[in-house]
C-alpha cells in the first residue's frame, strides 16, 4: 500500500459504492452535521463498477467528495484498500453508504486515538437507523472463526456507554490511524467482504494493539443493503470461507491444530443441516439404488461450506506466507485474547442434526477446556453482605467488582445477602448448600472460615485463592481476652489452625503489605510450602503470594448531605471533627485519643469527636470490653454529647463519604503489641479517600507510610500530650493541613482499588494450580459454555418494556414471535457478524 502525503489533524472517511448511490449521498450529506472541522475532513467514494451512473450522480449531489471509480468490483476489503490509498489523512474512518454518523462521530474518535498511542482502531458504537436498537457494541468470535453481535437488534441503554476493549469493531463505522492502517496491510484483499473487519481487528490485537470500543463515536446503520441484492447462499458462502481464512492466520499452532479440523467439518455439517441435505444419499449401506443416475439436485446454501473449504485450499499458499509473518511479529498470546472473544462456544444454529455435530467436535477436539474465555469465579465472604457492610465484606465486594469484567463471577456470603449488583451474581448459602456453589466455579476466592463448611474442597481440582489480609489468629490474642483463659486458648488454636489448613492448600495467597507477606511467607514455611517445586518455578515467590492491600474506590467521593456536621445534636457547622472512621475493637486504643481531646478542648471548645461505629454489622461479631470502657470514659469526664459522639450502629457503605467529608481529621490510636505489628488499618484507606489528614499511632504498616509521605503525624502509643499535639496541629495549622492533603491525594492513587487488585485480577485471568500441589491434586479443568441471557418473568418484562420504548407494539409483537420460533440465525440471541 502505498504512502501518500498525510495532513496532520485530516480525518479521510471512506465509503464503498455498490448500486446504492442514494443511500451514499444521503450518509455524505449527513456530515453536514457532524462536529468537526471542514477542512480537516476528507470524504472518499469508492464506486465498485456500478454501472449504473452512481459516480456521476454522487459526484453531482455532493461536490466536495472524492468519488474514485474502481474499475472492477473489489468488494468491500479492496473498496477500502483503495480509499485507503488515496487517503491524505493522519486518521482514516470507514462508514458503510447505508450508515450515517452521529455528530460527535469523528471527534470522539480521534480524542481516544491521540490520547492513547496503544489503541491500534476505535470501534464505533452502531445503532440501528432510528437510534433504538443496538447494531454493534461489541463483537464475539466462536471458536470456528465466525463472528457474531451478540447484543444486535437489543434495546440499547446506558450500560452499553462505557468505553472498553474490544476484539473487532465492525467496518460498518470505525477508525484507524491510517500509518498503522498502512503498516499490517489494511483489509485482507482475499476476504472480499465480511469478515475482513473481524480479521483486521484480531491482527492488531495480536501484534500488540488495542481496539478501543467509544460509545461517543457514534453511527447509524440501515443494516446490510448491500447483499439483498443478492441471494443469501452467496453471504453464507463468504462467511463460511472467511471464517477458515482469518482463523488460519491469527489463531496461535495449539490453538489451530485443534480447530481447523473441527472447523471444516463443522462448516460442512452447517451447510447441509441448513438445507436438510441428506449426506447419506452416497451411502451403500443407507441409500443403496439410483446408481443410473449420476445426478443430484441439492441446494447451493448446502454447498457453502464444501466450496469455502475448496477456496480455502486454493488459497492456502499466499495464507502460509501471511501466517508465518504475522505469527513472527504475535506479541499477545491466544489465551491472553480469549477473553476479547467473549463466548466462544456457539454453535450458531438451532438444527438438531447440526447441535449434535457441533457438541461432538467441541468435545472430541478439547474445544471446551482450551477455548476458555471467561473463567467462572466463586468470592466467598463469611460476612453479611448488607447496606452496612464491614471491611471483609467491603473487601469480597470490591474483588468481585474488579473481577467481574473478565470472569463470570459470583459474590457468596456464608451470612447473609441483601443486596444486589448489576455486575455479579450475589448469593447466600451455607452448610450443604455451598456444594452446588463450589462445584460451579473454577477459582474459589476466599477469607475466613470457608475449608471448615466445605471440606471437600481440601481434596478438589479447584483453583483456591486464600485472602489472609487480616491475620486472625494474632487479632484473637486480643479479641478472645473475654472468653477467659480455656476459652481464649481454644478461639487462638482453631484460628490459627483453620489458617494453616488454608495455607497448605492455596494455590495462591493474599496478602496486605510487604511486611504481612514477610509473615505469611514465615507461616508457609512452617507449613512446608516452601519448598523447590515452588522455588524452582518463581524465586520470587511471587506466583505463591501477592501483596494486594485494601483499597479505596476509584471515584472521588461525593457527598450528598452533611451526616454529622450542623446534623448531629451537639456538633455545629463550624466545630472542628476528629473521624473514628470504624468499629471499637480490643486491639485498639480509643482511650488515650479521648484524653487527649479531653486536654485540647480546653484551648478550643469546638474540638468534636465522632466514632463512626459502635456495632459491627455481623451479629456474629461480640461486643468488645474496649468499647464499653470507652463510653464509660467519656461520661466520666463528662465529655459525651459535648466533645465525644457516637454512632450506635454502622454506616451504610454507600453513604459513608457523607460522614468522612464531614471531617476535618482522620484518626486510628492502637496499642503496642504484636497485632498491630502485622495489621493493615482499612480505615485509613477511608481517610485516603477523602483527602483527610491523618493522626495514628505508630508501630503499624500505615504509621511508617504516613511519616515516609508526610501524610499526616505519627505518635507514640498510649501518649495523650503527644497526640493533643498532633490533632492540634493538623486542626489548627493551616499550612500542615495543606501539606497533608496534597500528600494525600497523591499517595491515595496507588490504593485505587483498580490498582491494588491487578495482581488477583491477572491470576484468575489465568489461573494455575501451584507447582507443588500438582503432585497430590487434579490439574484444574476450566470448560467454556455457550453464552445464555439471562431469562425469567423479570427479564422478559424487562425486554418488553425496552422493545416498547424502541419500536412500540409492533416491536413488541415482532419479537414474541420470533420466541415463540426459537430459531434465529448465529443462535436465538446472536446475529453474524456483517458490516
Amino acid at each position: 500500500m502505498r504512502e501518500p502525503t498525510v495532513r496532520e489533524g485530516v480525518v479521510s472517511v471512506i465509503l464503498v459504492n455498490y448500486k446504492g448511490a442514494e443511500d451514499t449521498i444521503t450518509c455524505l450529506r449527513s456530515f453536514d452535521d457532524v462536529e468537526w472541522p471542514a477542512d480537516r475532513l476528507e470524504l472518499i467514494v469508492i464506486d465498485n463498477d456500478s454501472q449504473d451512473g452512481s459516480a456521476e450522480r454522487i459526484a453531482a449531489a455532493v461536490p466536495r467528495a472524492k468519488v474514485i471509480e474502481s474499475g472492477g468490483n473489489l468488494g468491500f476489503a479492496g473498496g477500502c484498500n483503495l480509499g485507503v490509498e488515496h487517503a491524505t489523512g493522519e486518521w482514516v474512518g470507514f462508514i458503510n453508504n447505508d450508515a450515517r454518523p452521529g455528530p460527535r462521530w469523528i471527534a470522539a474518535a480521534v480524542e481516544a486515538m491521540s490520547a492513547d498511542d496503544t489503541i491500534g482502531a476505535v470501534a464505533s458504537k452502531v445503532l440501528d437507523w432510528e437510534g433504538n436498537l443496538i447494531d454493534y457494541v461489541d463483537g464475539s468470535l466462536t471458536w470456528y472463526g465466525m463472528g457474531y453481535k451478540r447484543e444486535a437488534e437489543w434495546p440499547d441503554s446506558a450500560e452499553y456507554d462505557h468505553p472498553k476493549d474490544v476484539l473487532f469493531g465492525t467496518g460498518a463505522a470505525m477508525f484507524v490511524p491510517a500509518r498503522l492502517y498502512r503498516e499490517v496491510g489494511g483489509f485482507d484483499e482475499r476476504f472480499f467482504m465480511f469478515y475482513e473487519d473481524v480479521d483486521l481487528g484480531w491482527r492488531l490485537n495480536l501484534l500488540g494493539y488495542r481496539v478501543r470500543y467509544v460509545p461517543e463515536s457514534l453511527a447509524y446503520h440501515r443494516h446490510h443493503v448491500t447483499m439483498k441484492k443478492f441471494g443469501n447462499y452467496r453471504e453464507s458462502y463468504l462467511l463460511e470461507r472467511n471464517a477458515l481464512l482469518s482463523m488460519y492466520k491469527n489463531l496461535d499452532d495449539e490453538s489451530l491444530a485443534r480447530a481447523l479440523p473441527a472447523a471444516m467439518a463443522l462448516s460442512v455439517r452447517r451447510s447441509l443441516a441448513r438445507t436438510g441435505t441428506d449426506a447419506s444419499s452416497l451411502d451403500l449401506q443407507r441409500s443403496p439404488g439410483g446408481d443410473d443416475v449420476p445426478t443430484i439436485e441439492i441446494e447451493k446454501m448446502a454447498l457453502t461450506g464444501p466450496y469455502a473449504i475448496d477456496y480455502f485450499v486454493d488459497q492456502l499458499p499466499s495464507l502460509v506466507e501471511s501466517r508465518k509473518e504475522l505469527q513472527a511479529q504475535r506479541r499477545r498470546s491466544d489465551r491472553e485474547l480469549f477473553p476479547l472473544f467473549r463466548h466462544a462456544i456457539e454453535p450458531a444454529y438451532a438444527i438438531e442434526s447440526y447441535l449434535t455435530a457441533h457438541k461432538d467436535l467441541v468435545e472430541a477436539f478439547g474445544i471446551d477446556t482450551h477455548f476458555v474465555s471467561r473463567q467462572r469465579v466463586l468470592v466467598v465472604t463469611g460476612e453479611p453482605l448488607l447496606e452496612r457492610m464491614a471491611g471483609p465484606a467491603i473487601r469480597a465486594w470490591e474483588i468481585a467488582k474488579a473481577l467481574a469484567p473478565t470472569g463470570d463471577v459470583r459474590l457468596l456470603s456464608t451470612a447473609g445477602a441483601r443486596i444486589t449488583s448489576d455486575d455479579f451474581e450475589v448469593v447466600h448459602a451455607s452448610g450443604r448448600a455451598l456444594r452446588a456453589q463450589t462445584d460451579w466455579a473454577d477459582v474459589i476466592v476466599f477469607q475466613g472460615f470457608l475449608l471448615e463448611g466445605a471440606p471437600w474442597l481440601k481434596e478438589s481440582s479447584k483453583i483456591l485463592v486464600a485472602d489472609v489480609y487480616d491475620p486472625m489468629h494474632l487479632e484473637q490474642l486480643e479479641q478472645a481476652r473475654d472468653l477467659g483463659p480455656a476459652g481464649r486458648a481454644t478461639s487462638i488454636r482453631d484460628t490459627t489452625r483453620v489458617l494453616n489448613e488454608q495455607l497448605r492448600r492455596a494455590d495462591y495467597v493474599l496478602c496486605a503489605s510487604t511486611k504481612q507477606r514477610d509473615f505469611w511467607l514465615g507461616q508457609l514455611a512452617g507449613q512446608g510450602r516452601i519448598n523447590a517445586a515452588v522455588y524452582d518455578e518463581d524465586e520470587s515467590l511471587d506466583s505463591l503470594i501477592g501483596v494486594v492491600p485494601f483499597g479505596i474506590a476509584d471515584d472521588e467521593p461525593v457527598q450528598h448531605k452533611h451526616a454529622i456536621k450542623g446534623t448531629v445534636p451537639g456538633i455545629g457547622r463550624d466545630d472542628k471533627v476528629i473521624l473514628w472512621g470504624g468499629g471499637v475493637y480490643n486491639w485498639f486504643d480509643p482511650l488515650t485519643l479521648v484524653r487527649a481531646v479531653d486536654r485540647l478542648r480546653v484551648r478550643h471548645p469546638e474540638v468534636r469527636l465522632y466514632f463512626l461505629g459502635l456495632k459491627h454489622p455481623n451479629p456474629g461479631v461480640p461486643d468488645m470490653r474496649i468499647a464499653w470502657e470507652l463510653k464509660e470514659l467519656a461520661d466520666e469526664l463528662g465529655l459525651t454529647g459535648k466533645h465525644v459522639f457516637f454512632n450506635e450502629g454502622w454506616v451504610p457503605y454507600n453513604e459513608r463519604a457523607d460522614y468522612l467529608l464531614d471531617a476535618d481529621l482522620g484518626v486510628s490510636t492502637h496499642f503496642h503489641h504484636v497485632e498491630t505489628a502485622y495489621s493493615f488499618r482499612t480505615r485509613i484507606l477511608d481517610y485516603l479517600w477523602a483527602s483527610l489528614p491523618i493522626v495514628a499511632t505508630s508501630g503499624d504498616t500505615f504509621g511508617s507510610l504516613i511519616t515516609e509521605h508526610g501524610l499526616g503525624a505519627v505518635v507514640p502509643p498510649e501518649d495523650p500530650e503527644a497526640l493533643e499535639l498532633a490533632l492540634e496541629k493538623y486542626l489548627y495549622d493551616e499550612e500542615a493541613i495543606a501539606s497533608a492533603r496534597a500528600n494525600v491525594v497523591e499517595f491515595a492513587k496507588e490504593y485505587r482499588w483498580s490498582s491494588v487488585l491487578q495482581p488477583l485480577v491477572d491470576f484468575c485471568r489465568f489461573p494455575r494450580r501451584a507447582a507443588d500441589l500438582a503432585v497430590e491434586l487434579d490439574e484444574p479443568v476450566s470448560v467454556a459454555e455457550q453464552f445464555r441471557r439471562p431469562g425469567g418473568i423479570k427479564a422478559d418484562i424487562g425486554l418488553a418494556r425496552d422493545y416498547l420504548r424502541a419500536g412500540g407494539l409492533s416491536e413488541v409483537a415482532r419479537r414474541a414471535r420470533g420466541r415463540v420460533r426459537r430459531v434465529y440465525p448465529m443462535g436465538r440471541d446472536c446475529v453474524p457478524f456483517e458490516e
